[in-house]
């Protein structure tokens, strides 16, 4: 009978070759762990040795103008202006007074509790761009995806854990029609975006209030807080205009340049707008401290309490003359525009049929992606411009040189764990990688903190645009921190955007 020549061994022999092979096996696997570790470090030591040999980025220009879409001045034949933190910036000292203001109001007028006089305004506690969600109480950032940035949601001045911010919204992402419910700043709105710098002082305030409630244990209800909050700090607007009226210098921060600005631009054969939401005597105290008591003639046309979004999206609201002498609105037909007169109210239908400014010809610049920006870019085809006050401080953030290492490392560090995830069964392996993910998500944590501790930067959170910077490209051709920084430009320069490395590209562009 043929016989193979592997012979069938007893269990028992079997049993004692396994158990022979076991620590020779064992070592086997031990050293191979070891080894993927060691790859591992080896691998950490050489990114953080090409990161200390690298040179640093160079510094971000700060009196930059800065394209979202291609734009070419010499197209430009008309150049318009917002008023408040457009032309007028203001000290922090409106930030105190518009906080005060309300407070005062909910306290002598809605009769809130006497010691919410005693809360004082937090500089640097809110940024502008977040969204506050009214049934809920909660402060809170997104990104461009609608996504929460988690670590940023406050409720009064106490952050929430990860844990309670997904048990209350069971996702990170928030449904669209919930977001934009809010974006006009409707009181009825289930989230609204605080997207102006006058909304800061009042973030601060319902804030500071809800956390008073939550203190001393005083039931509330979120959606009336929210309301109370918002209509007293806009009721506050005339008192606030009459206190800034009698000592303008107090509040507005002088800018020599303007004047300069509105000169060459004149110079160059350009016509002049102004159109704001504030009224007349407002402006006029500002304006005149500014560039002088004959600011009017500087505008081909002026046009104050416009109302706007109004003044874009309305369809026939008669543009009516200001008396500035008895400060009175005249009810004559008004069928020219003329330098040096003041005018109110209107809609930008009439403004382009009488003037025949149209599409392109016009740049007009707010602080305001909604009020100022949406509609005339979206509807009527004018460029426009952003002016960020917050971009200075942004700015210089990023030409901190350890700031520019520390996201340097973080891109190195992010890379190093997508390379080395795929790590089956290797506890030694594991262990480095979560170590990793520990250091990055500090490292994270860290740079948010350097714009805002709460909130971090107005333009991302950790790795997306914010929900209020993506809207602002959107409908912003260019944008900088001040105004006057287009005097470092000529009136024929051409913005062009960079081009900006998609995902699947980044290989292709950077082996």
């Amino acid at each position: 009978m043929f016989r193979s020549s592997l012979s069938i061994k007893s269990p028992c022999r079997v049993f004692n070759a396994i158990e022979k092979a076991r620590p020779i096996l064992l070592c086997n696997l031990i050293r191979s762990y070891i080894s993927v570790a060691e790859k591992m470090n080896d691998a950490y030591v050489k990114a953080h040795r090409t990161l200390l040999g690298k040179k640093l980025p160079h510094d971000v220009n700060i009196k930059g103008v800065f394209a979202c879409n291609e734009l070419d001045l010499r197209e430009v034949r008309v150049y318009g202006f917002d008023y408040d933190y457009t032309l007028a910036c203001y000290k922090p000292s409106m930030d105190f007074l518009l906080y005060n203001l309300g407070r005062d109001r909910l306290v002598d007028k809605l009769k809130y509790p006497e010691g919410i006089r005693d809360l004082e305004y937090q500089p640097g506690f809110a940024v502008r761009g977040l969204h506050y969600d009214v049934s809920k109480g909660l402060l809170l950032k997104l990104d461009s995806f609608l996504q929460i940035q988690l670590g940023s949601v406050y409720r009064g001045l106490t952050p929430l854990s990860d844990e309670e911010v997904l048990k209350l919204y069971k996702s990170r992402t928030i449904p669209l029609a919930y977001v934009e419910s809010g974006k006009s700043g409707d009181v009825s709105s289930k989230m609204v975006q605080l997207a102006d710098l006058f909304s800061v002082p009042e973030m601060s305030l319902l804030c500071n209030v809800l956390n008073y409630f939550q203190e001393n244990q005083i039931d509330f209800h979120p959606e009336i807080l929210f309301s109370d909050v918002k209509t007293s700090v806009q009721h506050s607007h005339p008192i606030m205009h009459r206190l800034v009226e009698a000592n303008v210098s107090e509040y507005l921060e002088l800018n020599p340049d303007i004047q300069k600005l509105f000169e060459r631009l004149r110079e160059n054969g350009k016509k002049l707008f102004l159109i704001t939401n504030s009224p007349y005597n407002f402006v006029n105290s500002g304006m005149s401290l500014l560039v002088g008591k004959d600011w009017p003639e500087l505008f081909d046309v002026v046009i104050v309490q416009a109302r706007k979004p109004r003044f874009f999206t309305d369809e026939s609201r008669p543009i009516r003359m200001f008396d500035t002498k008895t400060s009175v609105h005249l009810w004559d037909r008004v069928v020219k525009l003329e330098r040096g007169k003041i005018y109110c109210e209107g809609t930008l239908k009439q403004l382009e049929a009488i003037t025949g400014w149209q599409g392109k010809q016009v740049l007009y610049f707010g602080d305001h992606p909604y009020t100022d920006l949406a509609d005339v870019t979206l509807e009527h085809g004018w460029r426009t411009g952003a002016i960020v006050h917050e971009l200075s401080h942004e700015i210089k953030t990023l030409n901190n040189d350890e700031f520019k290492l520390n996201c340097n490392w973080l891109q190195m560090l992010t890379m190093l764990i997508e390379d080395h995830q795929e790590i089956e069964n290797n506890p030694m392996a594991k262990h480095v990688l979560d170590k990793w993910i520990e250091e990055r998500d500090k490292l994270r944590i860290s740079i948010k903190k350097v714009f805002n501790p709460q909130f971090g930067s107005v333009f991302r959170t950790f790795n997306n645009p914010t929900y209020f910077s993506r809207r602002m490209f959107r409908f912003a051709d260019i944008y900088t921190a001040k105004i006057t920084n287009l005097l470092h430009y000529s009136t024929d320069h051409a913005f062009y955007p960079r081009r900006g490395v998609m995902p699947h590209e980044y290989t292709s562009y950077f082996v």
